[in-house]
């Protein structure tokens, strides 16, 4: 099976978008990075995954779900 060119390329940047590099999340989130550790701590936010030796992710899916999740303030 022989793939296109554009067809490796969509399947790269369908990968890239299924995770989330910490800067991504903190703009996602609205929240800091130590308040990102310190919920993953008390295992209240979700887990990265680790992409190699160092670097890390969040799985898009995971933030999604943990957001949808989350409690809404109303005023």
């Amino acid at each position: 099976m022989h793939h296109t060119h554009t067809e490796s390329n969509s399947h790269l940047a369908e990968a890239a978008t299924m995770f989330v590099r910490m800067a991504a999340v903190v703009r996602m989130t609205g929240l800091g990075r130590s308040t990102i550790y310190r919920l993953m701590a008390e295992d209240k936010f979700p887990s990265p995954v680790r992409l190699a030796k160092r670097a890390v992710a969040w799985r898009r899916i995971d933030l999604e779900r943990w957001s949808a999740a989350r409690p809404t303030v109303s005023h």
